[in-house]
């Protein structure tokens, strides 16, 4: 700048200091800024950064499998596939001026895929959302059709489309314990029954996994998840046998059927252990298909329908009375010839009679001899007996809407006619459940259990975390009251008892008819028109291994009184129940294929082995199944019977019935078994079938 003029040398000079000064300023706000960003706010702009680079999936676990006691499957989840949308991923790169008509195509295209309606497709397009569900549980053409849609070798793929397997409750037994079980709503919420009831433990644990994303916001690289099997719902083994069950169910649709009846349960019970074998609801609903089931079918109405019993509390009136001591179980007692007048109310007896004993009043159904045992024993002391067999409180079973019952009005005790209808089952009212542990604590030696219907819980790598044991809540009544009347119930069962028609040939039943009228909502008054019908009881007398109980509602048709409507289902259930059971008629013997084969030699048209085993009848069915007596079983153990001579069928049948795992060899007739008879053995375990054909 020497050879510029001095005063523009001085002025460059001036601008470059200016600049240099702006320069200086500027790259101190810079400075100071980057300071400010990256140590002052750094954490903050931090977690921006890596919300904006990471992405977080929450993972559903699977919900866990519940089981029969013998390890079928009654609800599990499978993996289904279901098409979501990201719709921002559909739309980008794409000009604002195009956007809706280029919706409107790709919405076109995924409709027909999908057989949706366009504008629903085309709605969900619109909200330009990161996830949303375009259809669930499809079918595998459609997701072949939407992979197709996808495909980068087309001039115009489909983008934001995702197939992604999601978790799906599956019934395999359909119709079966529907009301029980309950179902599961499509985000994998049980709603009723023990899916409800269990959600805690079949759900699982939801976790979080978080990876990077790329500019679509697809997931590029996860830090990893815990074990899947750790996640996973527990499973749950219940006390129900899938083969008692279905028999129950069986044949109260049939009853059901035959005498027009608008509902009605059976619950099988064992009395040594309160565990439930059966918990049949009807009209019941497939939990596959939910949403076409009315409310009423998917009520378990034998927790939640609560009905005045009728004549089965006689039972627990007289098993009260005798533990009180004010009734000797051989006092005869006067029944008035029939009618008999309390306060305002005249009480009256189908079976006209003047004096009976307590197992007479128990075996033909007398009211007025029901209604005197109770006034002699007083309203203190009936009330209190039947409260220690239950009635009026809650069992305890795991499942939702259980109903506890009415036993007197509120804040004041029974008045005495009051006091002797209830006797009989009027003015109160009970659940079927209630009724079976009831009855079953006679079974029981008056010992009133727990419900056990939850026999134990694993987690998703098979580690049991719980298991059910019997559990006592009270002695009803002492163990000799409890076995006397046990014995006095037989004659309902027997002779010119009301239930005749509960009797299983080669055993000992003990059981209680009743025909309890309902009340007519109209007028409040009891109606001729509509009753309540049902059985309760229990065989072998002499050692009690199922509780039954039949309830009917207005049964039509011509009949209606529980000894001719509910006491057939009993039979026929408790029959095929003692069978999967391995309890055999009296008078069975052993027999060995030898004995059947030296008679098939010598053309007696007795050849097989029930001819063998039952010298008065002529069939072609095989025996039951002989058990060897030999110690006691614990829980989770069964003893093998004698199958000696069973064919195949049966012999499996038999095995497979009481949870063992058989193995076959050979054909014909069964020759050997390994282990051998009346051996003890845990559940699962395995039995060699040894067959030969007859020589």
């Amino acid at each position: 700048m020497k050879n510029l003029d001095p005063k523009r040398a001085r002025w460059i000079r001036i601008r470059m200091g200016i600049l240099c000064g702006l320069m200086g300023v500027g790259l101190g706000g810079i400075v100071s800024g980057a300071y400010r960003i990256e140590v002052e706010d750094g954490e903050e702009w931090f977690d921006l950064a890596e919300r904006q680079r990471q992405r977080r999936l929450h993972i559903t676990p699977k919900r866990g499998t519940v089981y029969d006691r013998n390890g079928a499957p009654l609800a599990e989840s499978v993996e289904v596939p279901s098409v979501s949308l990201d719709a921002v991923e559909l739309l980008r790169g794409i000009e604002d001026r195009y956007v809706d008509m280029r919706a409107r195509g790709y919405a076109e295209r995924i409709a027909e895929a999908l057989s949706m309606p366009v504008e629903d497709v085309l709605e969900k397009i619109k909200r330009r959302r990161r996830f949303a569900w375009l259809k669930r549980r499809i079918a595998e053409d459609e997701v072949i059709k939407i992979r197709a849609l996808a495909d980068k070798a087309q001039r115009y793929p489909v983008r934001g489309l995702a197939v992604e397997g999601e978790g799906h409750r599956f019934y395999p037994n359909r119709e079966l314990a529907g009301p029980l079980i309950g179902f599961v709503s499509p985000d994998n919420e049980g709603k009723e029954g023990l899916e409800l009831s269990l959600e805690h433990e079949l759900r699982g644990h939801q976790s979080e996994v978080r990876g990077l994303r790329d500019r679509a916001g697809r997931l590029l690289f996860s830090d990893g998840i815990e074990d899947e099997q750790a996640l996973a719902g527990h499973n749950v083994y219940l006390t129900i046998d899938r083969a008692i069950q279905f028999t129950a169910e069986r044949e109260l649709e049939a009853a059901l059927k035959t005498y027009e009846a608008t509902g009605g349960s059976v619950i099988a019970i064992d009395p040594a252990t309160g565990e439930i074998l059966a918990m049949a609801s009807a009209p019941g609903f497939n939990p596959n298909d939910y949403g076409t089931a009315k409310p009423d079918s998917r009520r378990n109405r034998c927790v939640v329908d609560r009905f005045e019993p009728g004549s089965t509390m006689k039972v627990f009136t007289v098993a009260a009375a005798i533990a009180q001591k004010s009734l000797a179980p051989t006092t005869p007692i006067y029944c008035e010839e029939g009618t008999m007048a309390i306060d305002n109310v005249v009480i009256h007896d189908t079976h006209v009679s003047k004096w009976l004993t307590p197992t007479q009043i128990l075996g033909i159904s007398s009211n007025i001899g029901a209604a005197k045992i109770a006034l002699g024993l007083g309203e203190a002391r009936l009330y209190e007996g039947f409260r220690r067999f239950g009635f009026g409180d809650s069992t305890g079973i795991p499942l939702p809407g259980e109903s506890v019952g009415v036993l007197r009005p509120r804040g004041r005790p029974w008045v005495q006619v009051e006091t002797a209808s209830a006797a009989f089952g009027q003015g109160i009212s009970v659940t079927a459940l209630q009724l079976a542990m009831g009855i079953a604590a006679i079974a029981n030696n008056g010992r009133l259990l727990e419900p056990v219907l939850v026999r134990r819980v694993t987690d998703g790598t098979g580690v049991t975390l719980s298991e059910a044991s019997p559990r006592v809540r009270r002695d009803a009544v002492p163990p000799a009251v409890a076995r006397m009347v046990g014995e006095m119930l037989e004659s309902v069962t027997e002779g010119e008892g009301t239930g005749v028609e509960a009797a299983i040939p080669g055993f000992r039943v003990a059981g209680k008819t009743a025909t309890a009228q309902k009340i007519d909502p109209a007028t409040g008054k009891y109606t001729d028109t509509h009753y309540v019908a049902s059985f309760i009881g229990f065989a072998p007398v002499e050692r009690p291994r199922i509780a039954l109980v039949v309830v009917l509602d207005e049964p039509m048709g011509g009949s209606y009184a529980g000894g001719s409507v509910a006491a057939p289902v009993f039979r026929r259930v408790g029959e095929m129940a003692l069978r999967f059971l391995g309890v055999t008629p009296r008078g069975t013997v052993p027999v060995k294929l030898a004995d059947v084969s030296s008679r098939a030699k010598e053309g007696d048209p007795a050849s097989n082995t029930y001819q063998v085993l039952n010298e008065a009848k002529a069939s072609s069915a095989p025996a039951a199944a002989v058990v060897t007596p030999s110690a006691p079983t614990k829980t989770g153990e069964v003893r093998l019977p004698d199958l000696a001579g069973f064919p195949p069928r049966e012999a499996i049948k038999t095995i497979v019935g009481m949870g063992l795992a058989p193995s076959v060899e050979g054909t014909g007739r069964l020759s050997r078994q390994d282990p051998p008879a009346g051996a003890i053995l845990p559940k699962g375990a395995n039995v060699k079938l040894f067959f030969e054909p007859p020589t």
